[in-house]
């Protein structure tokens, strides 16, 4: 008798058969919101900013709050022969990002060797 009792508030909870307001039906939505606030907490779910994802291709787009973007390539993406070829690849390396763009300024980034590790450059659509 008793097992049939449980099978049966199981298969209640399971195919959501209680009616709106009863004990049964504020359990389930208390359990789902649980799982909302708090699951987060104690569950990785394996998401990432999407600025850590971009980092990882040689490629960072801050927008600069201007209607325009700073956009940081790294020196080994950018075939860098003169600046008109290091502009050129710059646009085009970010343009399948944000679409066709007009580059504003070009800045060289070196180390303390005075290597070239990267291009910044602002631009705007």
């Amino acid at each position: 008798m008793t097992m049939s009792r449980i099978w049966r508030t199981l298969k209640g909870y399971l195919f959501w058969t209680y009616e709106r307001g009863s004990f049964h039906y504020d359990v389930m939505v208390s359990l789902i919101l649980i799982f909302i606030f708090v699951g987060p907490r104690f569950i990785n779910f394996k998401d990432q900013p999407a600025e850590n994802l971009a980092h990882r291709n040689g490629l960072i787009i801050t927008p600069d709050g201007s209607k325009g973007f700073v956009c940081q390539v790294e020196a080994a993406e950018v075939d860098a022969q003169d600046e008109v070829m290091v502009r050129s690849n710059l646009i085009n390396r970010v343009k399948p990002v944000i679409g066709p763009v007009v580059m504003d300024r070009l800045e060289t980034l070196r180390d303390g060797s005075g290597r070239i590790v990267a291009y910044r450059a602002w631009v705007h659509k």
